[in-house]
């Protein structure tokens, strides 16, 4: 399980795990971490973690947020990295990787153009989608990739590949398969989420943006939802279909 190892001047004082979706930073007592010091502001960071990946947000605080001397808005963390808030520093550990787990995908909307402007095309993927019902003129996947994915099995038993086909704008039909065990869509700045592969299903959660992304017309929450086989999601803008195949 990955954790937060607090510290000041070199002496650790407190180690954290992160056994919680979301976790807050500040001054004010209210957070799950509280550090009592003026150059902290009273919500000054949140981290979200989803299985073994970890997103840091800094939530305009005045004196900022530095990882590894950086100043960031919205950071991926690595193991080892370490968090600067004032004179006190979090280093982020990463125990072990989970078995099973693929490496996270980060994809954006403003990354879903050019890779989905090229796709490579391959005849065997193209008759599994047509024996499916659906059109797959475009895949996103390499063959040894792809065929990586529909053997996948949770325990023990062969699970069905989830999938996003874009349904709005120049990218209209085109589909990303959920292969990995962490996909972030997006525009960063404007809004982000991500959708988790988890042993019982699909899961997104909202992780960045003033407003919250939409299934079948209504705002998530901050808590993780479930996808449904033909959900339809609204992130920034961009309308797609969740679906297992």
């Amino acid at each position: 399980m990955p954790k937060l190892i607090l510290s000041m001047d070199g002496l650790v004082l407190k180690e954290i795990p992160l056994d919680k979706e979301r976790l807050t930073i500040g001054r004010k007592p209210n957070n799950d971490i509280q550090i009592d010091n003026l150059a902290i502001s009273g919500q000054h960071a949140v981290v979200t973690t989803i299985l073994n990946d970890a997103f840091l947000e800094d939530r305009n605080s005045t004196n900022g947020t530095y990882v590894n001397g950086q100043p960031i808005k919205k950071h991926v963390l690595q193991s080892n990295d370490v968090i600067e808030l004032g004179k006190y520093r979090l280093r982020y550990i990463v125990d072990s990787a989970q078995p099973g787990l693929s490496p996270s995908e980060l994809v954006d909307t403003q990354a879903l153009e050019p890779i989905m402007a090229t796709p490579e095309i391959d005849p065997d993927a193209a008759r599994i989608g047509a024996a499916a019902g659906r059109s797959s003129q475009t895949q996103l996947l390499s063959p040894h990739l792809r065929d990586a994915a529909l053997n996948t099995t949770i325990g023990g038993v062969a699970a069905k590949l989830g999938v996003v086909q874009i349904l709005s704008g120049a990218n209209s039909g085109r589909e990303l398969e959920l292969t990995k065990s962490l996909t972030t869509l997006g525009k960063p700045g404007k809004q982000v989420a991500v959708i988790t592969r988890r042993p019982h299903g699909y899961f997104i959660t909202h992780v960045e943006g003033a407003t919250f992304p939409l299934v079948n017309g209504r705002a998530l929450d901050a808590q993780a939802h479930r996808l449904s086989e033909h959900d339809i999601i609204d992130i920034a803008g961009v309308k797609m279909e969740f679906f297992l195949r």
